[in-house]
């Protein structure tokens, strides 16, 4: 008679990942609950937002009957996230902590900590994401520590697991698990991929879930100006430019009609602002990333490497459209991206995303940004000037 499989499951106190936990439960696994405390919060009662989740967490287990685990990674969430994040706000770049903290969190010290301290076969989340592999495939799969580097040998046999876009595509998460390894996506499961997100509340509903159904400032002020992009003129003071990211309002007293922010400069500590909410200096069409992490094959798809350029579609938001583009490979592993157009505020310090059909590729993080579509326009007008003022030298010269 076969063993039973173990299977623990992050439990957060949401809806998600209370689902998830039930459906394992009910496809027969030995599952164990565990709540990861990765921050120390406190609301303006006083009370910590953190031993709420834990109470719902653990209410959840004792209604499904199943062992609750707590763990705490506050240090680790500090130096490997926290601080990241405020690192990246200094330089000016705009971070995404989920797609950081599932990367080093739930994903490397949760994953191991299931596997090496809980015994578990396989773990699971609440995210709304697929893979390419059933769920006894999971089962089949051993840890193995693969080698780090650009390119791996290409006659090296090995059978990727791919992730796929949820079933429910406007609750999709692939993009917050794009720099999951190919080792932890082996050995994990995603129970409500296949499922919409009303599906999941009703199910919570029935199974007696009700329950779950329901900033701090850590940057010193660095003031500075809003100052126009189109006259350089200072239409304002602010507090500290990583306070603002590019696309949003920029509230300037005094001033009734909206400002957009559309670029900054750390060194002068200013925040360039637009009148207008589509305004063309906020539109880009190009990007470059860091070295990109490739979640199946753990280098660039075969296609991007003999081609050195490859398409396929890209986000930097979690729930924006798809949209279309073209990689460059660089020596380095980073990439060129350049859109089919330009979209409204690309953002250094996000990740950009890429997918192929339903695929999740991989991501990396936005490094550099072309120029705008205004910076484009100003040099196509000066270019236009110079050649009106030479032709007219010309023709004053006699010589036209």
């Amino acid at each position: 008679m076969q063993a039973a499989r173990r299977v623990v499951c992050a439990m957060s106190g949401g809806v998600d990942s209370s689902v998830a936990a039930l459906l394992l439960k009910r496809r027969g696994y030995e599952v164990t609950g565990v709540f990861m405390k990765n921050w120390d919060a406190v609301d303006e009662s006083g009370l910590c937002t953190a031993d709420k989740d834990c109470e719902d967490a653990y209410r959840v287990c004792q209604t499904l009957d199943i062992p609750f685990h707590q763990v705490s990674y506050i240090k680790e969430y500090w130096h490997d996230v926290f601080s990241y994040l405020l690192n990246e706000y200094e330089r000016g770049r705009t971070p995404n902590p989920d797609i950081v903290c599932n990367k080093h969190i739930k994903f490397n010290y949760f994953f191991r900590y299931a596997l090496e301290n809980l015994g578990a076969d396989a773990v699971a989340t609440g995210h709304y994401a697929r893979t390419s592999q059933d769920d006894e495939d999971v089962f089949q799969q051993k840890h193995c520590k693969r080698p780090v580097g650009l390119f791996r040998n290409r006659f090296e046999v090995r059978n990727a697991v791919r992730l796929l876009q949820a079933a429910d595509r406007f609750k999709d998460q692939t993009f917050f698990l794009s720099q999951i390894s190919q080792d932890s996506l082996k050995r994990t499961l995603f129970p409500v991929g296949g499922l919409t997100k009303d599906f999941v509340k009703k199910m919570a509903a029935e199974a007696g879930f009700q329950h779950v159904l329901k900033r701090k400032e850590y940057l010193e002020p660095h003031p500075g100006n809003f100052i126009s992009v189109e006259d350089g003129k200072i239409m304002g003071t602010h507090s500290g430019w990583f306070l603002f990211t590019l696309g949003q309002r920029a509230r300037i007293g005094g001033l009734r009609d909206a400002w957009f922010v559309v670029d900054k400069d750390v060194t002068s500590r200013s925040v360039f602002v637009a009148p207008t909410r589509d305004h063309p200096a906020l539109y880009r069409g190009l990007l470059r990333t860091d070295r990109v992490h490739w979640i199946a094959d753990g280098e660039p798809p075969a296609e991007l490497v003999s081609n050195k350029m490859m398409e396929c579609h890209f986000r930097f938001q979690h729930q924006m459209a798809l949209v279309p583009c073209t990689l460059t490979l660089n020596q380095d592993g980073s990439v060129w991206v350049t859109l089919n157009k330009p979209i409204r505020a690309l953002t250094q310090g996000q990740f950009a995303v890429f997918y192929k059909g339903d695929e999740c590729l991989g991501s990396g993080k936005i490094m550099r940004l072309g120029p705008s579509v205004y910076t484009l326009q100003q040099g196509k007008n000066l270019n236009k000037s110079a050649v009106d003022v030479s032709e007219g030298s010309v023709e004053k010269s006699g010589q036209f």
